[in-house]
């Protein structure tokens, strides 16, 4: 599983319907509505990393009323949940 995050910069006037339109597709798990230099944080789960692509520059950034996008792919996960899960399976 491949995780990215996709700062979004969009209109102001259409933030809302950006939001909504990024969070129908395919791949986006999450969207947040956020402060600071950007609007929006978009969450893309997908199996290959050339599925990225597929939604971020194939999909997302044609959404109108983006301006702008600057994604990061995560590459470990560090999370209280996922080290509660590894000693619950017994692993070290």
């Amino acid at each position: 599983m491949i995780t990215a995050i996709v700062f979004v910069k969009a209109d102001v006037a259409r933030i809302p319907e950006v939001a909504e339109a990024i969070a129908t597709l395919d791949g986006v798990s999450e969207v947040y509505s956020v402060t600071g230099q950007i609007d929006l944080i978009a969450m893309v789960r997908v199996r290959q990393a050339e599925d990225v692509a597929a939604v971020v520059a194939d999909r997302l950034n044609k959404i109108p009323g983006i301006l702008s996008t600057e994604t990061h792919i995560a590459y470990r996960a560090y999370s209280q949940h996922d080290l509660e899960s590894a000693f619950s399976l017994g692993l070290d």
